[in-house]
């Protein structure tokens, strides 16, 4: 009988629907706070001010990260307009490139079945899914390294021709490079630890001369030096925040307080590789050893790659959820070589782990609108419920099928698991649409646009919205709380104002001299404020904002 990978009706007609949900989604939510709103306005004011060399971030220098992702979304702009699926748009094709370039090198190392079924199991793991349809620099730079990775697999592979390889070792700087120019040194650091390490456990010493060191690191400092040049150049305080505070300090302090214990990344690796979750454990066991002896080792350095950035992760003093995701592409070529031997009673494993989580989202489901104890939220978390019914339900439903299908066809078993994942997952990411609307404070947009002219004074006090400067297309003047933007307001301190008492005289004085202006508060200081006298006029609120005008008549 023929295997599914070997029709290409099949496989185009799969590729065709996968890519219609894929890019469908990407514009089906609003954008939600940080990331999405950041990166997206980020790259609005880079089309505005044409400036490309220095980031800002309402208006203020940011020089946490470099600027790829804003480039592509500045690109995306321009070319399409401003909108949702533009500002996800690199992420997507990010998320994308990792799939396809996992399959071809599964192809090209394993044979054309594990490549099929390596871009299967990405495509389909919940966590590369949803980091694919997040507006946020990790799946851009995740896409990046997975280019490194698989330039490395691809330019050691015995089987290719010398130039094939000579150009697959290129792309592998060009992806470090690329990676650098997304999120910083670690585009290369952690590569080039992955390459030591793989050399000393594999004992492949002879590596080192086929790495096209002479021409690789030309390419990539080709690619990585003339912004950092020019940014320098322009911002001479850039080198020490981004080297030293945004490097050294982030990764052996909790400066930016974000530490987790050193367990933080297991329960996101657990259900971010769901549905292949029965097949992970032995995947990674069978990857210490590789059929050949000597020369290069494919599995074994994708065993490394998986443990060590996993490891250099956990032992982080800054820790956020999306950090592992470079490791997803080397775990999704595990477990396609490990499908090629496994057994229908181990993929019966990963499909009971989908009905049991089906069977308990539709016995808890009942309970998210008693997430929260806020009257005005009760509703938006209810309207979840019926997402999480649905995906729960697609879930268990087609968790039983695989295990039907598993001891008689079992590359019909693993399709119908690789689908049923893709789709309950993405059947969560569209039900949270209520959610993120009220997480960005996107109902109140109206309502401010209405009060706005060209020249008003737009304030936001106590907090930065992130996604709200987007969608009304202009910068905010900040009060009292600097966020994430304290290094920049160092630099220009006129930007901002930094009491509460400053900005109330600023509008008093803007009140007197009948000037409108508009503030998005913090309802604790709406409540001082109001306490206090200052002329205020609701126009808008919910219960994590309210925006007043001063324009009472």
């Amino acid at each position: 009988m023929r295997e599914l990978h070997t029709s290409k009706p099949f496989v185009w007609g799969l590729l065709v629907v996968f890519l219609c949900i894929w890019f469908y989604a990407l514009g089906a939510r609003t954008l939600v706070p940080t990331d999405e709103g950041r990166y997206a306005e980020m790259a609005r004011e880079m089309v505005v001010t044409g400036d490309w060399i220095t980031p800002r971030l309402n208006a203020i220098k940011y020089f946490e990260k470099p600027p790829l992702q804003n480039w592509m979304n500045a690109l995306t702009f321009e070319l399409f307009g401003l909108g949702e699926w533009q500002a996800r748009l690199w992420t997507g094709l990010c998320g994308l490139l990792g799939i396809f370039l996992c399959g071809h090198a599964g192809r090209r190392l394993f044979g054309p079945r594990v490549g099929f079924r390596a871009a299967l199991v990405l495509g389909s793991a919940a966590f590369w899914m949803a980091l694919g349809h997040i507006n946020t620099l990790d799946m851009g730079l995740a896409g990046m390294m997975t280019l490194a990775l698989c330039g490395l697999l691809l330019g050691q592979n015995p089987a290719a021709s010398a130039g094939e390889r000579r150009w697959w070792m290129l792309a592998c700087w060009a992806g470090m490079a690329l990676a650098v120019l997304s999120k910083g040194l670690i585009g290369v650091v952690l590569p080039g630890a992955v390459l030591v390490l793989y050399t000393l456990f594999a004992r492949d010493w002879a590596i080192w001369k086929r790495l096209q060191l002479l021409p690789g690191v030309l390419l990539f400092l080709a690619i990585t030096v003339p912004w950092f040049v020019l940014v320098s150049m322009r911002n001479p305080e850039f080198p020490q925040f981004f080297f030293i505070h945004e490097h050294f300090q982030r990764f052996t302090s909790k400066i930016h307080h974000r530490a987790g214990p050193w367990y933080y990344f297991i329960p996101i690796l657990l259900l971010g590789i769901l549905p292949w979750l029965g097949v992970l454990a032995q995947s990674l066991w069978q990857g210490r050893r590789d059929a050949v002896a000597s020369g290069f080792q494919p599995k074994k350095l994708l065993l490394i790659w998986s443990v060590f950035i996993f490891v250099f992760f956990s032992i982080s003093g800054s820790k956020l959820p999306s950090y592992i995701l470079p490791i997803f592409p080397a775990l999704a070529l595990l477990i396609a070589c490990h499908l090629e031997q496994v057994s229908a009673r181990a993929v019966q494993a990963s499909a009971a782990v989908l009905v049991l989580a089906g069977i308990g989202g539709l016995a808890t489901m009942q309970r998210i609108p008693g997430l929260t104890d806020i009257p005005f939220e009760v509703p938006i978390y209810a309207a979840y419920v019926p997402w999480v019914g649905a995906a729960s339900a697609l879930g268990a439903v087609g968790g039983l099928a695989v295990i039907w299908l598993a001891r008689r066809r079992t590359d019909w078993a693993l399709v119908t698991l690789a689908a049923t994942g893709y789709l309950t997952a993405q059947l969560l990411m569209l039900g949270h649409e209520p959610l993120g609307r009220y997480a960005s404070g996107i109902d109140l947009v109206p309502a401010i646009e209405a009060e706005l002219a060209p020249d008003t004074p737009l304030y936001t006090v106590g907090r930065y919205t992130q996604t709200l400067p987007f969608y009304l297309r202009r910068t905010m003047i900040m009060v009292e709380h600097p966020d994430e933007l304290e290094f920049g307001l160092k630099q220009e301190p006129q930007l901002w104002i930094p009491s509460r008492d400053d900005f109330v005289a600023r509008w008093n004085a803007d009140h007197a001299a009948g000037k409108k202006a508009v503030a998005i508060l913090h309802p604790d200081i709406y409540a001082d404020l109001k306490q206090r006298g200052v002329p205020m006029k609701l126009i808008g609120e919910d219960p994590r904002r309210v925006v007043v005008t001063d324009d009472v008549k």
